[in-house]
């Protein structure tokens, strides 16, 4: 897919019924493919109302073409669009009578994410952008929408862009210096790099902080209801979500296997999962619905350890907390505050006191989950990243740090001071792809839909 020059077609609308269904094409030339489908060339930018026929002269479906010329278009080649009629049956013979037409120019089935791919190749697009088309496709949330949009036009890439050529212009002073060592200047001093290098420094550590904010928003929170059996982690979730997806029951054991949704908390998604009571069992279906209880704590972002004042378990809470995953977060809730008398209660500084029947608490407990997670309550500006985006970022972030200690050694480390701002300058120039291994590529390109 990284080579192909063969024309691709797919459709670019979602599987299904619809009003209207989008085909695509895309090559170096269509003009041969465009005359055989309709018996005449087509003008550039302008929409076109077409029959298009099958091989007896039948008509499959009267549409509206519209033909985009190289460079001027999404992928940087010749695009064609055929906006049909959007039963998916009807778009399938589209396809076929296309391929049919367009098999002496070879014209081929799209690979998913090879019309992007062409873009980015054609330097239409960044990596970046690139990877915001499939966010704001996938985006979960209108905050998450909001921040894959200002990815698109290039929010997220002009910072870092801005840095690389920041990072840029300090590697040609100190690479200056080491290639005229009989200058004699005190280079560090009078080409203010320590100063230049802090600026660096604050700006990489700003793009961090907003991209762990973007990864929340492309993400969300994976968040883990665990607890004893009847400790009201159903009713936790009922309450979070605003309806009865649970079954709740005084019954100990009641949920016998993860039950799973999704809310959103101030624009955040916020992926919930209830969990069966963990406690010691013969019975083979809680047993198994236990284990699974474990699976999820061990891949969530956060747990919500649920415990009940009344429940009486003899050091059963003691030994769950002990065989939690030690880098997993905790959060203590204390549920069923409505039982008890005001005040009878004393809990501990990090616990939160709620009620799943009331509501009482349960705001706190919204505001608490977010501060845990790092999200920081700030939407304006915010841009979507993702876990590739994070790791290049805190490389970059290690480089820079090594780099101000060679900085602080002088001259005689400035072969160092260079190498390590050459490697930062590295990390940051994958996440917009001007630095990227082709296996790589493939891959984030691999996971888009056939129309993108």
């Amino acid at each position: 897919m990284m080579t192909r020059k063969l024309p691709i077609i797919a459709v670019a609308t979602a599987p299904g019924k619809a009003g209207v269904g989008i085909v695509r094409i895309s090559g170096e030339s269509l003009g041969s493919i465009t005359k055989a489908l309709f018996q005449k060339e087509l003008s550039s930018r302008k929409t076109h109302l077409v029959t298009l026929c099958d091989a007896d002269g039948q008509t499959i479906d009267q549409l509206i073409a519209i033909y985009f010329a190289a460079p001027a278009s999404f992928t940087g080649e010749d695009v064609l669009e055929l906006q049909c009629h959007g039963g998916p049956q009807l778009l399938e013979l589209v396809m076929k009578r296309c391929l049919e037409l367009g098999k002496d120019d070879e014209l081929v089935i799209a690979e998913p994410g090879e019309f992007t791919l062409r873009a980015y190749l054609n330097n239409k697009i960044d990596l970046a952008q690139a990877e915001a088309i499939a966010d704001l496709i996938d985006a979960q949330s209108e905050a998450a929408v909001l921040g894959a949009a200002r990815s698109l036009q290039g929010g997220f890439s002009e910072g870092i862009n801005d840095l690389i050529e920041e990072i840029t212009q300090l590697r040609i002073l100190v690479e200056s210096t080491l290639d005229f060592p009989e200058e004699e200047i005190e280079f560090l001093e009078n080409a203010q790099a320590r100063q230049r290098l802090a600026a660096v420094k604050e700006k990489l550590q700003s793009l961090r902080n907003g991209a762990k904010q973007g990864k929340i928003l492309r993400d969300g929170i994976h968040l883990v209801l665990a607890g004893a059996p009847n400790v009201g982690k159903s009713s936790l979730l009922n309450r979070l979500a605003g309806e009865e997806v649970a079954i709740v029951t005084p019954i100990a054991g009641t949920t016998r296997d993860r039950v799973k949704e999704s809310i959103t908390i101030e624009g955040v998604p916020l992926h919930i999962i209830d969990t069966a009571g963990l406690r010691d069992t013969k019975d083979l279906v809680e047993a198994k619905g236990i284990e699974r209880s474990w699976d999820a704590i061990r891949l969530a972002d956060l747990v919500i350890f649920l415990t009940d004042p009344n429940s009486g378990e003899d050091g059963l809470k003691e030994r769950i907390l002990s065989e939690l995953p030690p880098k997993c977060p905790v959060l203590a809730a204390l549920n069923k505050s409505d039982l008890l008398p005001s005040g009878s209660v004393r809990t501990q500084k990090e616990t939160i006191l709620i009620s799943a029947k009331t509501g009482a608490g349960i705001e706190a407990l919204k505001q608490k989950i977010l501060e845990i997670v790092g999200w920081n309550g700030s939407q304006e500006g915010a841009i979507v990243a993702r876990r590739r985006h994070l790791d290049c970022l805190e490389r970059a972030s290690e480089h820079i740090a090594r780099s101000e200690q060679f900085a602080a050694n002088g001259n005689n480390s400035l072969e160092l001071f260079a190498e390590e701002l050459f490697l930062a300058q590295n990390h940051l120039g994958q996440i917009t792809g001007k630095l990227l291994p082709d296996d790589l590529l493939g891959k984030i390109f691999s996971q888009f839909c056939i129309g993108k």
